[in-house]
């Protein structure tokens, strides 16, 4: 989808009624390693709380996985209050990159597949959004779309306040990795079908992303394709056939998809390859441009620090590259 002068202007006029930035809470009390930094703003996705409450509300807690004084590895648990936090480039080249970090829909990785790469997109001019999405598994109404809902209102929202912020409305990409690939490809995917009721006046806006990244991604969920963690966590273990398959991705490819970007490691031993070379082949026959890049080595996880020094650990140059060829930066 183009955006038009109407569509620029719109996002303008709508910008006032998007959710406010605020200051972001430190997430522990644990301090970062020196020179690293935490976004100092979040955006929350939704102006009177998140739609399709259950009875009981999850709890966010953060944990601290990592042993090396050096790192960061924090993972979020029971996101309810859905959210964007953000890194902004000291000048900005006008594209917008929205993060989704894995997790296999129990958790969001926060560091390694998401402030990470918005810190080093942010060096790179662009401005990023990490998504703290909710999870499938904590009793929201939308159930399976609960990621998906707060996906394409993020997009919308980044739209909405594009030209406010000095951004290119159109120009707005979409990464994840593993279960968050997954959320990538099914936004890339759907971006149309209706998942909530519109809040305001930004959700007249379109959340198809300008181009996506499904890294290492999620896509089947039909066995022994499927990473059995996230199709229980999204559908159910007993799910049917036809609710696999509206949450495969590689089965909703159309010619309204976005370019892709695609990346996997030959040895991941989690989520297997050829998930990715299901979405490519889809996406072939649909005529939407993609890009693969297969790696001997790298595992899976790899983000953007654990395949340094691995065939895996060029994807991010790989990746700009190929996205500057699409426009966006």
């Amino acid at each position: 989808m183009k955006f038009d002068r109407r569509s620029a202007l719109l996002a303008g006029l709508v910008a006032p009624l998007a959710a406010k930035a605020q200051t972001a809470p430190p997430l522990s009390d644990k301090p970062l390693p020196a020179g690293l930094t935490d976004p100092t703003e979040t955006i929350d996705l939704w102006p009177k709380g998140a739609p399709g409450k259950p009875a009981k509300l999850p709890v966010e807690k953060v944990a601290e996985r990592s042993t090396d004084a050096a790192l960061t590895d924090r993972s979020v648990t029971g996101v309810s209050n859905p959210r964007m936090a953000v890194f902004r480039p000291r000048v900005a080249n006008g594209a917008s990159v929205l993060i989704m970090p894995g997790g296999g829909y129990v958790r969001i990785v926060l560091d390694h597949e998401g402030y990470v790469l918005g810190r080093w997109l942010a060096a790179q001019g662009f401005t990023a959004y990490v998504l703290f999405y909710r999870l499938p598994g904590d009793g929201w109404a939308a159930g399976p779309d609960v990621a998906l809902s707060d996906a394409q209102r993020a997009m919308r929202l980044i739209r909405a306040r594009a030209i406010r912020d000095g951004l290119d409305p159109e120009r707005v990409a979409a990464i994840g990795f593993s279960a968050g690939g997954h959320l990538c490809a099914d936004l890339a995917t759907r971006h149309a079908v209706k998942t909530y009721e519109p809040v305001d006046a930004a959700d007249k806006l379109g959340a198809r992303p300008f181009v996506a990244a499904p890294i290492y991604p999620v896509i089947s969920m039909t066995a022994p394709i499927a990473h059995a963690g996230s199709r229980e966590q999204l559908i159910g273990k007993d799910a049917s056939p036809e609710r696999e398959a509206a949450h495969s991705p590689h089965l909703n490819v159309t010619k309204a998809t976005p370019p892709c970007f695609l990346c996997h490691a030959e040895d991941d031993g989690a989520v297997p390859v050829e998930n990715s070379l299901l979405l490519r082949a889809a996406l072939k026959a649909a005529g939407v441009p993609v890009e693969t890049h297969l790696f001997t080595s790298g595992g899976h996880g790899f983000g953007m620090t654990k395949a340094i020094g691995k065939p895996a650990g060029v994807w991010p140059e790989l990746f700009l590259t190929w996205a500057r060829s699409q426009g966006l930066g």
